[in-house]
């Protein structure tokens, strides 16, 4: 048992150690590409598989070889994920707490408006240049390549998604044949140019913030899983430092073991006591 901490850490930061190199090779990769949605994830999978390189290694040859400073790199990094993890964590549900989308009467699908939506997401999707980004990447996935031909019957009776329903067709409500009644603006940037749609339409930056609110509800479970998995690795990283600490005294067992680099105050006179009682027996 006096090594089993030691060995579980090893065996973990082995494999994610192993785990990291696909990461940043991945992430590699997609800086070669010049397709827009992949240059949106390279920066963050470059970053996240060369942190979990270092911490890994440093678990590892902590853990394998008893190097108690390594152990102690580590278990300050994997403190540090695991307050930003839950940052994050909480971040995450916070600015994604409102949104959802409105049932239309008749229809399959729902609609989306940006004003259901946090202030931090509006600020980020209405900004110009990443705007532009986000609408190449639209463009590039060909989202509404098959919406576009559907027929009214189609409109009635198949669902969309938030996405679909945004950028792809204009809002319901839009009457087109009567000129002379107000209408919501979206209504007057639709277009039928495959190029343009509803591609500037707020409808359509509601769509991708709610695309953006499903998946990172998605993503703040697993955020919780990984931190319950991780507190649980930082505990077991602890018994493993306490470990390569005795290993690093020459009494690792023992009523005097050593906990520090100097030995206890009455080490010095309990090794001279052993000392005479073999001289005499």
């Amino acid at each position: 048992m006096y090594r089993l901490s030691n060995s579980v850490i090893g065996f973990l930061n082995l494999f994610t150690l192993l785990a990291s190199i696909p990461i940043i090779g991945a992430g590699l990769w997609m800086a070669r590409s010049s397709t827009t949605c992949e240059s949106f994830l390279q920066t963050p999978l470059l970053v996240v598989g060369f942190i979990i390189l270092i911490v890994s290694l440093a678990g590892f040859i902590g853990a394998c070889f008893h190097v108690a400073w390594a152990l102690w790199v580590y278990l300050v990094i994997m403190l540090f994920l695991i307050g930003t993890l839950m940052a994050l964590t909480v971040f995450g549900f916070v600015v994604t707490s409102r949104g959802g989308g409105a049932v239309v009467t008749g229809r399959v699908y729902s609609e989306y408006h940006l004003d259901n939506y946090s202030p931090w997401l509006r600020k980020r999707i209405k900004d110009p240049h990443y705007w532009m980004n986000v609408k190449s990447c639209i463009l590039g996935s060909k989202t509404c390549a098959k919406v576009v031909l559907w027929t009214p019957f189609d409109y009635l009776t198949k669902d969309l998604s938030p996405i679909q329903s945004g950028c792809c067709k204009p809002p319901t409500s839009c009457n087109y044949a009567s000129t002379m009644v107000a209408q919501e603006s979206d209504c007057y940037h639709w277009n039928n140019d495959p190029n343009i749609l509803c591609y500037e339409c707020d409808s359509c930056k509601a769509g991708v913030l709610e695309d953006v609110r499903r998946n990172w509800h998605k993503i703040s479970v697993l955020n919780i899983v990984m931190l319950v998995v991780l507190i649980g690795i930082y505990c077991i990283g602890c018994c493993a430092f306490q470990n390569a600490k005795r290993a690093e005294s020459n009494y690792p067992y023992g009523q005097n073991r050593m906990y520090k680099t100097r030995p206890r105050w009455d080490y010095q006179w309990w090794r001279w006591m052993n000392e005479r009682r073999h001289q005499l027996y």
